[in-house]
């Protein structure tokens, strides 16, 4: 990357926006892209960013490019993706139009589908996975505050482009096998749907029992069809993977022990999932269950807990009423 071409985060949506402030707070040169909604919104009020350790970064519009036209890519040295992994086709291709050649893409989303759909229709060009840990919530008036705590992962490359991105209070790591943090990633957001569907914050939500049953159930299924794929998740904490069911099985205090010495949870700290349900947005369910619904289908593993949440994450999404609090017993469809 060129030392005086900007860092473009295309889809400056909650992570974009916390992500593309922090690298300006730290130096970097910044560009936003974003839809014109978030656009004013940081015209009037500039950007908070704001953390779950109480910490806060104030930036006004001008420390930052911002546009919701995609020919502010024209110059880009590396381009952050953050959409929804529904619209990555679409924003492909305007990268494709409007970016350099030699600009680095990264792909900061959820899913593990977005980067083949980058690397097809941007053919040859350097394309990055990526793997942010975090939830970031967006709370008005410019304050985008992050709520649960981790390093984002990105793929190792010759250029050490996690190293160009990594800042005080946003560390960026280098992986081997971004493959494996991915999947790793995915089967910890399979939580994102009961979140939605308790419309409980996630602490709340992990410090309770029968939940974390839940979880754990969804998890083995997911765990299941990596195994029969041949594909082995890394974990993005201290803790094994594989050991994550049991553990979420365990007695509320000896949980609460593990899980304070392993993330940092705000008491608010919502799902992406659970703000989609909010604002009436369609879900990202077909492609963290989807995707782990289509791997188990290709190797014979039956998932039906999984089926099942996702018939109720769209009915939800149908109705239309926002995140519909049903119980675990409800979601298990006992009750």
């Amino acid at each position: 990357m060129v030392a005086d071409r900007p860092i473009v985060v295309a889809g400056a949506g909650a992570i974009g926006c916390f992500v593309g402030g922090m690298l300006a707070a730290g130096g970097r040169r910044v560009a936003l892209l974003a839809r014109p909604r978030v656009k004013t919104e940081i015209e009037r009020f500039g950007l908070l960013l704001t953390d779950f350790d109480g910490t806060e970064k104030k930036l006004g519009a001008g420390q930052l490019a911002l546009s919701e036209d995609p020919a502010i890519l024209h110059s880009a040295g590396i381009v952050l993706v953050t959409v929804k992994s529904a619209d990555t086709a679409d924003v492909a291709d305007q990268i494709a139009w409007h970016a350099p050649e030699d600009a680095v893409i990264v792909s900061l989303q959820n899913g593990v589908g977005n980067v083949a759909v980058l690397r097809e229709r941007l053919d040859g060009r350097r394309v990055l996975a990526g793997m942010v840990p975090f939830n970031v919530i967006g709370m008005g008036e410019g304050r985008f505050h992050r709520s649960t705590s981790g390093d984002i992962h990105i793929g190792a490359d010759a250029g050490n482009t996690a190293a160009t991105l990594s800042v005080p209070g946003l560390a960026v790591r280098a992986s081997k096998d971004i493959t494996g943090v991915q999947w790793g990633k995915l089967i910890i957001n399979l939580n994102n749907a009961l979140s939605a569907l308790s419309d409980m914050p996630l602490a709340a939500q992990l410090a309770s029992r029968d939940w974390r049953r839940l979880f754990a159930d969804q998890m083995a299924e997911g765990l299941a069809a990596l195994k029969a794929a041949g594909i082995t998740p890394v974990s993005a904490t201290p803790i094994p993977m594989n050991w994550s069911p049991t553990l979420l099985r365990l007695p509320d205090a000896v949980f609460k022990a593990i899980l304070g010495r392993t993330m940092k949870i705000d008491p608010e700290a919502r799902s992406s999932m659970w703000q989609d349900l909010k604002h009436g947005r369609r879900t990202e369910i077909d492609y963290l269950q989807g995707a782990v619904i289509a791997l188990a289908e290709q190797n014979h593993v039956d998932v039906p807990l999984m089926r099942r949440i996702v018939a109720l994450i769209r009915e939800a999404e149908a109705a239309g009423n926002g995140p519909p609090r049903l119980t675990p017993q409800q979601i298990r469809g006992v009750a």
